[in-house]
């Protein structure tokens, strides 16, 4: 049975493999024809098919602008990255451009605010203080003695004057080194002068004596402040310096007289004695009320006189008050 089994189980093996060598050589023809069909189908496929690229491609050739329209959206989505290159450029010229002008405008104004601040002061210069004048020595002699002195005067002056009401004034001193002395020698009633020449200024002082005093009469003075224009003032009324005959005036501070409203003297170590001068020296001095050594004692009685009202009015509302409380005080008990 067994040996039946293989045998027919060998037949079968053995039918198969001539069956299959026939499948093997006979089917290659039919594959091959299958491949053909295969093949030209397919080639038939893409003829068929060749249709629609034909179509597109038509179709590109009736839209050949299109391309060209893409082709344009390709450069323009190239330049979309050039854009923002050309705005990283743009953002560069920005920070140069503002940070420039900015440097320029922040030169430009403190340049031009340092100058307007620098013009300010010098446009307003002050004219420098003038200093004290030097204090000279005069004399006038009677007639053509050389040693007989009518006249004495030792005095530093310093004029201030304005040449008119809208002008300001302007100071000058007398340099007594560069001064000719002249003048008049007053006996009998008559005035004595001193006449003070300078090249710019030339001064005249008048004393007179009335009841055995003397005083400053009459000044006449004039500078000359160039370019030809000279300023002339006098004044005939003055009471000024007055002193007993056979003695000096004196007045060693500075002391400022108004001459006229457009002329103002200041003196500095004031001494005249322009009558009864002996031994060409200046007699006793009256001093000034300035150097005064007692002069101090006016204001201080006055108040010391404030002070002593000042105390009775207290006394006197003290008493009163007293007294009205002590009326009411009765009409109470009453």
């Amino acid at each position: 049975m067994a040996v039946r089994v293989c045998m027919t189980l060998l037949v079968i093996l053995l039918s198969g493999i001539v069956h299959s060598d026939d499948l093997v050589t006979s089917p290659l023809p039919a594959t091959d024809e299958l491949a053909t069909k295969t093949l030209t189908t397919p080639h038939n496929m893409t003829n068929s098919t060749t249709v629609p690229p034909t179509t597109p491609h038509n179709t590109t050739n009736s839209t050949t602008v299109h391309p060209t329209t893409p082709h344009n959206t390709t450069n323009s989505t190239t330049v979309p990255p050039t854009t923002p290159h050309n705005t990283t450029n743009s953002t560069t010229v920005p920070p140069t451009t503002p940070h420039h002008n900015v440097t320029n405008s922040t030169t430009e104004a403190p340049t031009t605010a340092h100058t307007n601040a620098t013009s300010v002061p010098t446009a307003p210069p002050t004219t420098p203080p003038v200093p004290n004048p030097t204090v000279g020595n005069y004399d006038v002699k009677s007639g053509n003695a050389t040693s007989n002195v009518c006249l004495l005067a030792k005095m530093g002056l310093q004029f201030s004057f304005k040449m008119n009401e809208s002008a300001s004034f302007q100071t000058v001193n007398l340099n007594p080194n560069v001064t000719d002395v002249s003048g008049t020698c007053g006996s009998g009633g008559k005035d004595s002068s001193l006449l003070l020449k300078s090249d710019e200024i030339t001064v005249n002082f008048v004393f007179t004596n009335v009841s055995q005093k003397f005083h400053l009469h009459a000044l006449t003075f004039s500078v000359n402040v160039g370019n030809g224009n000279v300023f002339n003032v006098s004044n005939n009324n003055l009471s000024l310096w007055e002193a007993s005959v056979g003695s000096s005036y004196m007045c060693k501070k500075e002391q400022s007289y108004n001459i006229t409203d457009k002329l103002t003297l200041n003196t500095f170590e004031l001494r005249v004695q322009p009558f009864g001068v002996q031994n060409n020296k200046f007699n006793t001095a009256e001093d000034c009320v300035a150097d005064d050594p007692d002069n101090f004692v006016i204001p201080i009685a006055v108040g010391v006189a404030l002070a002593v009202l000042v105390i009775i009015v207290l006394l006197a509302y003290l008493i009163g008050r007293k007294r009205s409380q002590l009326s009411g005080y009765q009409q109470f008990d009453s």
